[in-house]
């Protein structure tokens, strides 16, 4: 199994790939993306650093300069990327994935992402098809350093959230190097030391036995929210003050709170094609106004970018801002969420009541079946309901997402598995249950 895939370089450390692949990634890098300089940042894992000095062989053989932040989060390194003029820079990180798992994930200029689309098929070309011959003149590695500036960005979203009760879950991922600076000793803190190992649970939030350390402990001390960091810090959910999981899509319509009432920013707001109608919905008395486009961050970052809108997120986590470079940033959303849940408490709103006020729609959550013949399935699925009932609104991009008066599903294939993912919301549970039984119907002609 290759470990080029849509987003990025990723899979399991010495099966899906080798050393010798990353060294060859770093050597082709900088021919690829154009540049004598490489941004190098890196997460925790047990792997890493033998992937660093790999990946930096890679990159001074080819005669280019590595500049290595040590170890970071995702998100700076996107900030210094764009902040810094890089043409090309790398975090070596599997984000969420488990331990044995490592990946490089690849930015060009202004911090825009690299997909297979856009570069890594060519890359993976090379690395498998080209001779490596390594420049007369070796490059460089140098430290640089970044916190300090980057601390002095995040200050800007600082707000007092003092009437706050807040528990924080590291995930022993790289959340844990910044959180103490920006939101203080007030949190009560869970495994916020780093460890590659991740012995208390896997750091991907999405996971519900993930979470269950972070509810228990919200429970225990009464507190107001939690908040869980994936492994990277790219990505930020959150629990509310009963415990209760928070769909991550509907903290898009929080963060209008901040970005469109409190700030009046204009431009369009992102979802991916997954997302509640409810967050629509609630932007839209918000003043502002929805674009739906495909999953995941080297498609949403290019769409956000390209109409210039305000900010968004995505069903994962992934929270989108126009002033992070259109890139993604779990503390920046933290702090911008906490500081609108903090002024709801000094209203009289918990986090339950504003995100019960946010939801309208029963939720499915998302459904893999099991199929192979995924193309034909999905068309099966399209005519049946479009034939039953006339939709509202019918977008063909990652699936279907089909729109009808009092409901809606999203239907897509997955990328590397014989997996449909099937997301449905309705007005009432009945008629949830009611779709959901028919959809089943549909497809069971394709299922083993």
């Amino acid at each position: 199994m290759s470990a080029f895939k849509a987003y990025d370089f990723r899979g399991v450390f010495g099966k899906d790939f080798d050393l010798d692949t990353v060294y060859k990634f770093g050597f082709f890098l900088p021919s690829l993306l154009k540049t004598d300089k490489v941004l190098v940042g890196r997460d925790m894992r047990v792997s890493t650093p033998q992937m660093f000095e790999a990946l930096a062989n890679g990159i001074t053989d080819a005669g280019a300069d590595v500049y290595d932040m040590g170890l970071t989060t995702t998100p700076m390194v996107y900030y210094f990327t764009a902040q810094h003029h890089f043409d090309a820079s790398v975090m070596i990180t599997a984000s969420h994935n488990p331990k044995e798992h490592n990946g490089l994930k690849v930015s060009r200029t202004n911090a825009l992402p690299v997909g297979y689309d856009s570069g890594l098929g060519e890359l993976e070309r090379r690395v498998k098809e080209e001779p490596v011959t390594p420049a007369t003149v070796k490059g460089k590695i140098i430290a640089h350093d970044v916190k300090t500036e980057y601390l002095e960005f995040q200050a800007r979203y600082h707000h007092d959230i003092s009437n706050l009760n807040i528990v924080m879950d590291c995930s022993n991922g790289m959340a844990s190097i910044l959180v103490k600076d920006i939101f203080g000793n007030a949190p009560t803190y869970l495994f916020d030391t780093l460890d590659g190992t991740f012995p208390n649970h896997e750091a991907n939030p999405l996971e519900p036995e993930n979470v269950v350390a972070l509810q228990e402990k919200v429970r225990e001390t009464k507190a107001d929210i939690g908040v869980i960091f994936d492994g990277d810090a790219d990505r930020v959910m959150f629990v509310d003050e009963h415990g209760d999981f928070i769909a991550p899509d509907l903290m898009i319509a929080v963060l209008g709170h901040y970005f469109l009432e409190e700030k009046h920013y204009t431009g369009k707001v992102i979802q991916d094609i997954r997302t509640s109608k409810s967050v629509a919905e609630y932007i839209a008395k918000l003043g502002g106004e929805m674009e739906i486009w495909r999953v995941g961050r080297a498609y949403a970052a290019l769409k956000l970018r390209e109409i210039d809108g305000s900010f968004g997120g995505e069903f994962a986590g992934h929270y989108y801002f126009r002033d992070f470079f259109y890139s993604d940033s779990a503390m920046i959303a933290s702090q911008v969420l906490l500081h609108v849940f903090s002024d709801m408490k000094r209203k009289g709103i918990s986090v339950s009541q504003l995100i019960n006020q946010i939801k309208q729609y029963a939720n499915s959550g998302e459904i893999n079946f099991t199929i192979e013949r995924k193309k034909e399935a999905m068309e099966a699925v399209k005519e049946h309901f479009c034939a039953a009932e006339m939709p509202t609104k019918v977008m063909d991009f990652d699936g279907y997402r089909i729109e009808f008066a009092d409901w809606w599903f999203n239907i897509r294939p997955s990328n590397t598995e014989p997996y449909l993912r099937l997301l449905m919301e309705a007005r009432t549970e009945a008629m949830l249950q009611e779709k959901l039984a028919e959809m089943k119907d549909v497809l069971k002609a394709f299922m083993k």
